[in-house]
């Protein structure tokens, strides 16, 4: 809605960036937070997080050039200059560098991936604020009263009112945390927090997409994220359901740690 937010000197403070950062450091927050009360490794913790910012934003810019891969021969400098992200390649990305950080410190990945899932989601949460700051990521146009209009130099169309798919989204994340804490106070099964967090966030983000109107790609009649969505429930589904894949808590454990 308004990403340049104030100037301190020569500094510019953008919406979209300063959300991120927000996200980043709530993230962080809560999962050191969990990570002692669990008495589980904090400092584990820290270098998950850096390690998967690195890696998430990386992997969520290659998605969006690969996504946006006809621009991106036409004009390079301006596809890896923009504010374009795909989250679902960031969040592929920041789980296979957990893993490999998991495998190299002899941690279980799933056990972490549970503490840090609603962090995961919170800092979403934040992002998706940033979306709305600066505009992409918007929805179709609509006279509902949710309808939101955009003013001139935002990502998004100006002078039309659009459904704010962004605060939707952000909404949705925030609610998918709260679900995770309550939920992994009752789950006494590893690795069942992180796979309803792939359930809740797969099945959501199909789900908004059809409320999009933004460039962001296509397999066949779904979007991008839609396709990644169906194979992101699935995984979900698969590892809920890895004690009958795996038998025997040690075997599962094992394979996914």
């Amino acid at each position: 809605m308004k990403n340049e937010l104030f100037s301190i000197g020569p500094l510019t403070i953008h919406g979209y960036g300063l959300m991120i950062a927000v996200g980043i450091l709530c993230c962080i927050a809560l999962g050191v937070y969990r990570a002692k009360k669990k008495s589980m490794n904090d400092e584990a913790v820290i270098d998950i997080a850096i390690l998967v910012v690195i890696c998430g934003f990386i992997g969520a810019k290659l998605l969006y050039v690969i996504v946006e891969f006809d621009r991106f021969i036409e004009s390079p400098a301006q596809v890896l200059g923009s504010e374009g992200f795909v989250v679902y390649g960031g969040i592929i990305t920041g789980v296979l560098s957990a893993v490999f950080y998991c495998r190299k410190k002899n941690l279980i990945f799933l056990e972490y991936f549970d503490l840090l899932s609603p962090s995961i989601a919170l800092a979403q949460g934040f992002g998706r604020i940033g979306c709305f700051l600066a505009g992409c990521c918007y929805g179709k146009e609509t006279e509902c009263f949710l309808g939101v209009t955009f003013p001139e130099g935002s990502l998004a169309p100006s002078g039309v009112k659009l459904l704010p798919t962004q605060l939707f989204s952000s909404a949705g994340d925030f609610l998918i945390m709260a679900v995770l804490l309550l939920y992994s106070r009752k789950s006494k099964q590893t690795g069942n927090t992180g796979a309803l967090y792939l359930l809740l966030y797969g099945i959501g983000r199909f789900l908004i997409e059809f409320l999009r109107s933004d460039e962001r790609g296509s397999v066949g009649f779904l979007s991008t994220s839609q396709f990644i969505s169906v194979g992101i429930v699935i995984v979900s589904i698969l590892l809920f359901n890895r004690r009958r894949i795996f038998p025997g808590k040690k075997n599962s454990d094992a394979a996914l740690s």
